[in-house]
């Protein structure tokens, strides 16, 4: 079987081409045909598209990826509590098979289709903040950026008892957060409302805008959040850091990283959180259709990619969520092999 991966050959050009066959399997590994990736537009754009903070002599070519499903047709020797079959939710690159260790994969609710279980990563990000914040259900918490992260982490917080409001400059993207069921949603952070000013417990900055998080360490309550989700791939205003420093300083805020691996992997004694552990819940919400997802995510043959990246690059995009279904990719090579499937198709 042909194998191919969605492949940065230059700044700004994303090609579909072969690759190798996958490497022998690991006794603790499993392996199987790609249904699904998802992109995740901050960093795949500006990292591995743009090449931001790359040396663009020796950056390209370049894979790229950040979740896949995969369904498993071979495991190991020593995977015992997996059956091929099984969908899984992995960290994997763009490209038409998986291979990954048994214990990095989660098996997904047979009811969730693939092209949703897959935004359970990006879920994931946030879902550290709400296992190592010091908020609690039922304190106000403002998310600033309503893209992917910020639109998940404003459910993942609302669905767990929280009073979100969000902070999103953007029109479109306001419109289809109050459409997936948060009210509470302004074009800038709310300074003047006393009702929210110094009420906030916990601000999740997911936008990567150097006023946001200094707006966000004004608007918290004493002894208040500020966590930094969002990448600062560039900057975009003349701020200070005295600015930041002061607002800080004088509500005796608490600004930190929202590092997504600043948990383990899997949960241990005394450490009962975990990363897997978050992916597993943030399947189950899925599965149990907590999270809005009508409208949201669009779904792109592989051989698309270039358009696709074009399209997240220059905002041309209404859909908050870009997912590759290699399922197609499978069907077009069938298809050229064998005409006359199409044909008995049209019939049909």
């Amino acid at each position: 079987m042909n194998h191919h991966a969605i492949i940065i050959t230059a700044k700004e050009q994303a090609d579909l081409l072969p690759i190798e066959e996958p490497a022998a399997l690991k006794t603790h590994e499993v392996r199987g045909n790609t249904l699904v990736t998802l992109i995740s537009p901050g960093t795949e754009i500006a990292w591995s598209y743009l090449g931001v903070q790359q040396d663009h002599a020796h950056a390209f070519p370049k894979r790229l990826g950040y979740a896949a499903v995969l369904r498993a047709e071979q495991v190991g020797s020593e995977v015992h509590d997996l059956e091929p079959g099984t969908s899984l939710l992995c960290m994997g690159n763009h490209q038409s098979y998986q291979q990954t260790e048994a214990l990095a994969a989660v098996p997904i609710p047979p009811e969730l289709p693939a092209h949703e279980a897959v935004l359970a990563r990006l879920m994931g990000v946030t879902m550290t903040t709400l296992m190592t914040t010091s908020a609690r259900p039922g304190d106000l918490v403002v998310v600033t950026g309503a893209g992917p992260v910020g639109y998940l982490g404003a459910h993942l917080f609302a669905l767990s008892g929280y009073d979100v409001c969000v902070v999103e400059p953007n029109e479109r993207r306001r419109a289809g957060v109050q459409r997936s069921g948060i009210t509470t949603v302004h074009p800038t952070m709310p300074l003047e409302d006393k009702e929210i000013k110094g009420q906030v417990a916990l601000v999740l900055e997911c936008s990567g805008h150097e006023q946001a998080a200094l707006d966000g360490a004004r608007i918290v309550r004493q002894g208040g959040e500020v966590v930094l989700v969002g990448v600062p791939w560039q900057r975009r205003t003349d701020i200070f850091a005295h600015e930041l420093l002061s607002a800080v300083f004088h509500q005796y805020a608490v600004l930190r990283s929202g590092w997504e691996w600043e948990l383990p992997n899997h949960a241990s004694p005394f450490r009962p959180h975990s990363i897997f552990d978050g992916f597993r819940l943030a399947l189950r919400w899925l599965a149990e259709r907590r999270i809005p997802l009508e409208g949201v995510i669009a779904v792109h043959d592989p051989s698309q990619a270039q358009s696709v990246y074009q399209s997240l690059l220059h905002a041309t995009t209404d859909q908050l969520f870009h997912v590759f279904d290699w399922e197609r990719l499978k069907q077009s090579e069938e298809t050229e092999k064998n005409p006359s499937s199409l044909s008995a198709v049209i019939e049909q």
